[in-house]
């Protein structure tokens, strides 16, 4: 990187500074090339760590950073293309779903996830757990909140823990007749629990990805899906279904 101290300019300071940054990722760096440490990053640019955090902070933000534990800053791939969906009624785990299902646990929601399916805030529900992996790369983790009155038969089901009774709640949910679903995309910081399974620090930036699935004339089920901000770009396609891109020369998956 150049050494070019940055003179006054009317905007921030670290967003020219992100700009001169993101001019020498595309010029001096590869893919997953570590960067400088902050010390010297700074001193090379004459600004104060603070500023350069927040450049830095912005970049990976906009997918082109990516902070690695025990590795540093490095230079992020393109983000890769990834479906999330394209079908307003489908239920998860049905036709082309790419989420694996990780474990099912029976406990008590989120106040607001409660609220949500208008239960008691003391009333245990099914929580689904699932990933998504793309391009042997982890880019999703999913929580699916199941009332126990959408899936009433799953009693009378033999089925153990973990992966193979999440899918079997799923199958159930399915004997349900859906009504539609509604969706909305936020952005967030990345819960430790988050943050483990997909591989990212503690408070990195995540798309959080809210569905819900109606049946019955109320929330059957209720999906927060957290996906990197820095490997996925979100999209809305023609069908209201969400959509990830690769890049701007990319077709909608």
């Amino acid at each position: 990187m150049g050494t070019t101290q940055l003179e006054s300019v009317p905007e921030p300071k670290y967003w020219h500074l992100k700009t001169v940054l993101s001019e020498a990722l595309d010029s001096e760096f590869t893919v997953g090339e570590i960067l400088p440490n902050e010390r010297d990053l700074a001193a090379r640019f004459g600004v104060a760590r603070a500023t350069l955090r927040q450049a830095l902070e912005q970049l990976e933000l906009e997918g082109r950073l990516q902070r690695r534990r025990g590795v540093g800053t490095t230079v992020a791939p393109p983000r890769m293309g990834v479906a999330v969906g394209n079908d307003q009624q489908v239920w998860p785990g049905t036709g082309d779903d790419a989420w694996q299902a990780v474990d099912c646990t029976l406990a008590t929601p989120p106040a607001v996830v409660a609220t949500a399916l208008e239960t008691a805030r003391d009333r245990a529900v099914h929580i689904v757990r699932r990933s998504r992996v793309s391009h042997g790369q982890p880019v999703a983790a999913e929580l699916l909140y199941i009332p126990v009155t959408s899936v009433p038969d799953l009693a009378a089901i033999d089925t153990p823990s973990e992966a193979a009774r999440a899918r079997a709640v799923l199958r159930e949910l399915q004997r349900l007749e859906l009504e539609g679903q509604d969706r909305a995309v936020e952005l967030g910081s990345a819960r430790a629990d988050d943050a483990r399974e997909l591989d990212r620090l503690p408070g990195a930036p995540v798309l959080v990805v809210t569905t819900r699935f109606f049946a019955g004339g109320r929330t059957a089920a209720l999906s927060v899906a957290t996906y990197r901000a820095d490997t996925c770009r979100l999209t809305f396609g023609a069908s209201g279904g969400v959509e990830i891109h690769h890049g701007p020369e990319r077709q909608a998956s």
